[in-house]
């Protein structure tokens, strides 16, 4: 894994997201490489964080988001999605920052197929399920870390423009609130998904944050 990068990616989530807005990040399976520039995306902060997956410590399932910076945590969400979160922070914290949407550039034939249901190129990685599918990311990738030639993450050459930040979509409870603003996307661009806050629902089916 390429030093810089892991020492960039080596802080709070919060620190690191909206920097991540304009990365590359791409995925080469046998079927061939699915890139996407980044557009949304948000930061949760484990222990600390009433949204996250690890705020009330580890478990097998959020294990990979207390590991070191520079792997990915791919998690299965209402029995039917995946979404995958970029590990950040120093081993033992549990920061990470979900990808949110993102624009297809590279692989637009393969992620159409994967991706047949998409009316168009600009909801090919609207939201988090559809980005991992996209990409052609499953749990099978959860834990992997970021390799030249299978699954890279480059960092923009500058600063993304006109860049926002709100409360995080379809968080429940405190931390789906402004007090914690940290969903950070692009703005006025049309791949990013559209805001909805929280709707009450059974315990069984409270796993959409990161």
């Amino acid at each position: 894994m390429d030093g810089a990068l892991l020492h960039w990616l080596a802080r709070p989530a919060v620190e690191v997201a909206p920097g991540l807005l304009g990365a590359r990040f791409s995925h080469t399976t046998a079927e061939g490489e699915v890139a996407v520039r980044i557009t949304e995306v948000e930061a949760y902060l484990g222990e600390h964080d009433p949204g996250s997956h690890a705020y009330r410590g580890m478990t097998n399932r959020n294990r990979t988001m207390f590991g070191p910076a520079g792997h990915i945590y791919v998690y299965f969400t209402y029995g039917m999605h995946h979404c995958v979160n970029i590990v950040c922070g120093h081993e033992g914290q549990a920061t990470g920052v979900l990808v949110r949407a993102g624009e297809v550039t590279d692989g637009l034939d393969l992620a159409r197929r994967r991706r047949a249901s998409a009316r168009n190129d600009a909801e090919l990685a609207k939201g988090p399920a559809r980005l991992a599918q996209a990409l052609g990311l499953t749990l099978a990738d959860n834990g992997r870390a970021f390799q030249p030639g299978s699954l890279t993450l480059q960092l923009p050459h500058a600063s993304a423009q006109h860049v926002r930040s709100g409360p995080r979509v379809g968080v429940g409870g405190e931390g789906g609130t402004e007090a914690y603003p940290w969903r950070f996307w692009i703005a006025g661009d049309r791949t990013v998904s559209p805001y909805r806050p929280a709707k009450p629902r059974s315990r069984a089916g409270q796993d959409a944050e990161a």
